[in-house]
């Protein structure tokens, strides 16, 4: 009797569970459908009512949004007043980007694609704009949820942006140098006495002449007399005596 009392209760436990579950099931698929059904309600409410504007060059421009999978895509659609010289007289450009990443956006889809617009209508040329627009409300998101340039007719390159230059300074004409002036030459010259012509004196050093004392004759052939007549002993005294004799 315990035994079927115990089956019984896991049974109801297990269905109850599996209810549970299908209804769990069944909500969350009910929130995504809706979730799904708004998000198309306000891509259809922008598309039907598409935001128009003018650009610089009085271009006539209309902006409609569409889905595209898990993308939202923008075609900007221009036609120019009349034919003009180098400039087509319609053209249209495509964007493509995840906005409903930013919550601002899904709050006010509209607004988005409004502050967009803003940036689109200083330009001449709608389609040749910047290559990804960053709208105020969702600036600090990345990449991925901001509108990229996807393609143009006619093919259009975006311009990178150019790094500022300061201002030009006006060239000034580059100038001659001046011709070396030759060094003046220092020449060793004698004053000019007037009524003469210049004269060079060349002066010759003269070899000087050696000159030996008489004294000095003396005592040596003194001394040589007293080496050729004295004893070594006695040379010194012979040697007084001799000089004494020549002097």
């Amino acid at each position: 009797m315990r035994t079927r009392m115990k089956l019984l209760l896991l049974l109801l436990a297990t269905t109850l569970c599996v209810s549970n579950a299908q209804t769990n099931d069944s909500k969350q698929q009910h929130l995504q459908h809706q979730q799904q059904q708004q998000q198309q309600q306000q891509q259809r409410s922008i598309w039907d009512e598409p935001i128009r504007f003018n650009t610089k060059t009085k271009d006539l421009c209309t902006m409609a949004v569409s889905g595209a999978g898990n993308y939202t895509r923008l075609r900007v659609s221009c036609k120019g007043p009349s034919q003009t010289a180098g400039r087509p007289q319609s053209y249209y450009c495509d964007f493509q980007g995840k906005p409903n990443l930013c919550r601002a956006y899904n709050l006010n889809p509209r607004h988005y694609f409004t502050q967009m617009m803003w940036e689109l209508r200083k330009l001449k040329n709608a389609c040749q704009g910047a290559k990804i627009y960053r709208p105020q409300m969702c600036k600090k998101y990345p990449d991925e949820a901001q509108m990229t340039f996807l393609t143009s007719w006619p093919k259009t390159t975006i311009p990178k942006p150019s790094k500022p230059q300061g201002p030009r300074q006006p060239e000034v004409p580059a100038q001659p140098k001046p011709a070396a002036t030759p060094k003046p030459v220092k020449t060793h010259s004698q004053p000019v006495k007037p009524g003469k012509g210049t004269q060079t004196r060349k002066t010759t050093p003269k070899p000087g002449k050696t000159t030996t004392r008489p004294t000095e004759q003396t005592e040596s052939k003194a001394s040589r007399l007293a080496a050729e007549k004295c004893w070594k002993s006695f040379q010194t005294i012979c040697t007084y005596l001799f000089g004494l004799f020549h002097n």
